[in-house]
């Protein structure tokens, strides 16, 4: 069973509306207009993907026996905001907390993984359904799901990838100390992702 304690609620929707907010200004230009607009849209994509990427990470410690917890990190949630202004966007809002007197590299390497798997799925799902659209992608319905589709798959592929780099305090850095070739195939195909899902736009 799942165990949420309140701090931990308020920090993941205090994360997730901050994130929101830097994507949309990542992606409007800084155009309150846009950003206004495409903020529901934003929300979708980052939330499904920020929130399910921490609840991967604290679904699987907890299956090993772990007590977990998320975290905002309020400078990283800054940073976030700041850096998008400048055409790109440091998304390091918070982390999930694993309590444990010992972890060995390879519980920590797969609860690690366990993120940026949840955005390399989601990133397929959005794609299955935006190439299952057809003709219906250009009605004013389907062209909202198109759309919400199109950030999605950009943003969880993003968000994949940013978190597997090899840099300490990322995901990468302990998938990495616990499998180089798992490391390597899980980089590989969300950069592969990345590139597709940015050709699209």
């Amino acid at each position: 069973m799942i165990e949420f304690t309140r701090n931990e609620i308020r920090d993941l929707i205090i994360s997730f509306l901050v994130i929101s907010l830097g994507f949309c200004i990542l992606y409007s230009g800084g155009n309150t207009g846009v950003i206004v607009s495409i903020f529901p849209i934003i929300m979708i994509g980052v939330g499904l993907g920020f929130i399910f990427h921490e609840l991967g990470h604290k679904i699987a410690a907890m299956h090993y026996g772990y007590w977990a917890e998320y975290q905002l990190w309020p400078i990283g949630l800054a940073i976030a905001l700041v850096s998008s202004f400048f055409g790109f966007i440091f998304a390091a809002p918070g982390a999930v907390y694993i309590y444990s007197q010992y972890m060995d590299d390879r519980h920590n390497g797969i609860i690690s993984l366990a993120g940026p798997v949840v955005n390399i799925a989601l990133t397929l799902i959005f794609l299955a359904i935006l190439y299952s659209l057809g003709d219906f992608a250009y009605t004013g319905t389907g062209a909202l799901i198109a759309t919400i589709c199109l950030f999605g798959t950009r943003i969880n592929s993003f968000l994949a990838l940013f978190n597997l780099l090899p840099i300490p305090t990322l995901d990468g850095s302990k998938v990495l100390s616990w499998s180089v070739p798992i490391w390597l195939i899980s980089i590989v195909f969300s950069g592969i992702l990345v590139f597709f899902c940015g050709g699209i736009f």
